[in-house]
């Protein structure tokens, strides 16, 4: 039998491309929840302030605050009343919010490219 020096080192070279994509697949969900979690907080506070009579610019204001982790902007947050527009009370307003989340892990990025988060919160107007 011939000597086995370098053996260990071959099977550490073939594992460790698997590691690291096993890594950065943990690191880029918790990124990915955490964007999820924080747009729904977000709609809903959106929402809450929709509901007691806000202008639309204080609404968008409310959810862009309550994101700035994601650095989430105005342009990103749609407010429609229901039905047709209207703001009376007993009438529904809904909060649409859509952030567009990139991977950290180059494999993935490549196969799925960027994903797009929305959430949709539905309260009625007081």
């Amino acid at each position: 039998m011939k000597s086995e020096k370098g053996q260990s080192l071959v099977e550490f070279a073939l594992v460790l491309p698997l590691l690291v994509m096993l890594l950065l697949g943990i690191v880029d969900f918790g990124r990915i929840f955490h964007v999820y979690l924080t747009l729904d907080h977000a709609g809903r506070e959106a929402a809450r302030t929709a509901s007691i009579g806000k202008d639309d610019d204080t609404i968008r204001s409310v959810a862009v605050t309550d994101a700035t982790s994601i650095k989430l902007t105005k342009e990103n947050v749609k407010i429609d009343f229901d039905p047709s527009n209207t703001r009376t009370s007993g009438s529904k307003v809904k909060i649409t919010i859509t952030y567009p989340v990139s991977f950290l892990t180059p494999v993935i990025s490549q196969i799925v490219g960027d994903l797009t988060l929305k959430s949709t919160t539905i309260m009625r107007l007081e």
